[in-house]
Parts: C-alpha cells; sequence; structure tokens
C-alpha cells in the first residue's frame, strides 16, 4: 500500500515568546520541522511528504531549506483557518489508495518503530493512534467546584502520528467542522468507527514551550 505523511506545522511562537513560529526555532543547529520531516523519511524513504503551513510561512520555510541545504522531497500545501482544514487541505492533495499517518509538525523525536507499527496496524485495522498511559494523578473538577480523584488506569495521552486508511480519512473529513474535535482520531470517530491505540513514547514530546525546547536540546545531545 503506499504511504503518505502529512505534517501539520501551523503554530506560532506566541508560548515560546519567539518572533518565528515555533517550528521553525532550531534546536541542534536546524529547524525542528526539518527534524520531523527527517524522521518520517528515514522510517520509509519511498514515504510520500506533504508539509502544510499557513500560506504566509510558506517563503520563510523555503528559504530555510536552502539555507540548511534540506533537500528531502515534500509538497507544500497552505493552511486552513483551524487545524481540521489544514489537515483537510492535506488529506485532498493526496488522490489515490492507501495509508496516510498525520502527525505534529513539532514532534521531531518520533521513532522510526512507532511509525512503522502505525502503518502496520493502520493496514490491518483502518487507523492506528499512538498514545502513552499517564504518569500521574488525575482529579476531575466539576461544576460546583468540587473536585474527584478518578482512575489514571482509563486514561491515555493521545500523541501524533495517527494513521488511517486514506478512503476513511477522507470520508471523515467531509463533515463539517466541530470544536470538540480535538484530533484526527475524533473526527474518524465521528462515523462510528472505533480507534485503535498503539503504544506511544514519552520521548515524543510536542515542542509548545520554552521549557520544551529545553528538554529537546537534551534530548538531542543524549542521542
Amino acid at each position: 500500500m503506499k504511504k503518505w505523511a502529512v505534517i501539520v506545522a501551523g503554530g506560532s511562537g506566541t508560548r515560546m515568546k519567539s518572533e518565528i513560529p515555533k517550528q521553525f526555532i532550531e534546536i541542534g543547529g536546524r529547524p525542528i520541522l526539518m527534524h520531523t520531516l527527517e524522521a518520517f523519511h528515514s522510517a520509509f524513504s519511498s514515504l510520500k511528504l506533504i508539509l502544510v503551513l499557513p500560506e504566509i510561512q510558506i517563503p520563510f520555510w523555503r528559504g530555510l531549506c536552502e539555507k540548511h541545504k534540506f533537500e528531502i522531497k515534500h509538497q507544500i500545501v497552505k493552511g486552513g483557518i483551524a487545524r481540521f482544514h489544514s489537515v483537510k487541505n492535506g488529506l485532498n492533495a493526496i488522490h489515490s489508495a492507501g495509508l496516510v499517518a498525520i502527525h505534529d509538525g513539532v514532534r521531531p523525536f518520533i521513532s522510526a518503530e512507532i511509525i512503522k507499527n502505525s502503518f502496520k496496524l493502520a493496514g490491518e485495522m483502518g487507523n492506528a493512534v499512538a498514545s502513552v498511559p499517564l504518569k500521574d494523578s488525575l482529579r476531575k473538577v466539576n461544576a460546583n467546584g468540587t473536585n474527584e480523584l478518578v482512575n489514571r488506569e482509563e486514561f491515555q495521552l493521545v500523541q501524533t502520528p495517527q494513521t488511517f486508511q486514506i478512503d476513511l480519512i477522507k470520508k471523515a473529513f467531509e463533515t463539517e467542522y466541530d470544536p470538540s474535535f480535538t484530533d484526527d482520531a475524533s473526527v474518524l470517530e465521528r462515523l462510528g468507527l472505533p480507534i485503535h491505540l498503539i503504544d506511544g513514547d514519552y520521548r515524543n514530546i510536542k515542542i509548545t514551550t520554552t521549557e520544551d525546547l529545553f528538554t529537546a536540546e537534551a534530548m538531542l545531545s543524549n542521542q
């Protein structure tokens, strides 16, 4: 089956207090986004990569590719109003059957093993969503201001990639946007289909804050 990856990178530098969008901030001397694309290319060299960026950021990204001599082939697609619309634009650039992994551009430490496992299970079951168990205790805050302990064993922290059979996820994204869609799996779930979880990795962090940058640099230096 043909394999695709839609990498979504529509962030700003607000929480980073950065003048450039977070996906372009350098770790290990190169933009975060380049590490992410390389991770997927390393897992499957034949994988077709689609990068979804806000239109205003595309020239800047192309300049970074020239500066860093980044030569991994990828198709650039314009993003939308919300992540839902950006993913939909990326999916609309695919015109064949197969499998597609949808991944956050600022998760550069995704492992080849998880990528391969996600494609394998999605091929067998229709979808595969990376997740990890909770480490901390969890309390539910009620509307009246009280709170109660809940069993953390009943919950998982969802990550990306979230990988799907292309025909199923494209059909799911034909629906109207709903703010309750928190990820791509929740869109597919609207069709009444079960979601299949695979083991993620605590190293597969989403870099969104300055503290995450420090962690990312430390992880790179220990690789």
